[in-house]
C-alpha cells in the first residue's frame, strides 16, 4: 500500500519506510508490535498519502528531526488529523505550527517502544536524532549520511558543530553494529561510517 517498505522488525517493533516529495525525503513509522500504537519520523510531503499510511499503521505522534521545509511539508495536515508533532525548540519557528518540544535526552514513548533523543546540532540548531531502545536503530534525520555528516551550509548550519554532535552524541555511546537511518537515501552502519571521520574532517564537508 502506498509504497511503503517494511525495512526492519523484531517481536517487539516495525519500521516501514516510504519515500516522499520532490527531493526524495525517507518518512519512517516506528510501530509497537504488542499495541499498536506509533509513531512517524518526519511529515515530510504529500499530505494525502502520508495520512493514509500515518491511519493505517496506528501513529499518534509525529517527531521532526529538523525544520527544514523539506521535512515539515505535512506537519499542518497531520496536526488537523489529531495527530501531534514534537520538534526541538531551536527549529520550533521553522514549522507553521507544533504541539510539543523535544527535550534531550529523554524517552517518547510509543506503546511499549521507548525513542531515546539525542540533540545533535550542526545541520540545523535544533536537530535531533532518535534511538529505538533495545535495537541497534537509530534514525538520523539529516545530521548523519552514510559518506559523511550533513549540508551544513544553510543558515543555521555550522561544521564543527555537526562533527562534535556526530563525535561526541553517535559515535561516542552507540556501538559499530548500530544501523542509521537517514533522512534521504540509503541507510549505513555506524562500523562503516566511523573510520571515515578524520577524512570528512579534512575535506571539510
Amino acid at each position: 500500500m502506498d509504497n511503503v517498505e517494511l525495512v526492519w522488525s523484531d517481536a517487539s517493533a516495525e519500521i516501514h519506510r516510504f519515500v516522499v516529495g520532490p527531493v526524495a525525503n525517507n518518512v519512517y513509522v516506528v510501530r509497537c508490535r504488542r499495541t499498536g500504537e506509533a509513531a512517524l519520523i518526519d511529515a515530510a510531503n504529500e499530505h494525502d498519502r502520508l495520512l493514509r499510511v500515518a491511519r493505517s499503521l496506528g501513529v499518534t505522534s509525529v517527531l521532526e528531526t529538523h525544520g527544514h521545509w523539506d521535512h515539515i511539508g505535512a506537519v499542518e495536515h497531520v496536526r488537523d488529523a489529531g495527530i501531534d508533532v514534537w520538534v526541538r525548540a531551536e527549529d520550533a519557528e521553522l514549522l507553521p505550527s507544533y504541539d510539543h518540544l523535544l527535550e534531550d535526552d529523554t524517552v517518547h514513548q510509543v506503546g511499549e517502544l521507548r525513542l531515546r533523543t539525542l540533540h545533535t546540532p550542526g545541520h540545523t540548531p535544533g536537530s535531533i536524532c532518535f534511538a529505538l531502545e533495545n535495537t541497534p536503530l537509530l534514525f538520523t534525520g539529516d545530521t548523519l549520511f552514510p559518506g559523511g555528516p550533513g549540508n551544513t551550509t544553510f543558515d543555521g548550519g555550522d561544521f564543527a558543530t555537526i562533527i562534535a554532535s556526530i563525535e561526541q552524541r553517535i559515535f561516542a555511546p552507540y556501538r559499530d553494529d548500530t544501523v542509521i537511518w537517514p533522512g534521504h537515501g540509503a541507510n549505513s552502519t555506524l562500523g562503516v561510517e566511523r573510520p571515515n571521520l578524520d577524512t570528512w574532517i579534512e575535506r571539510g564537508w
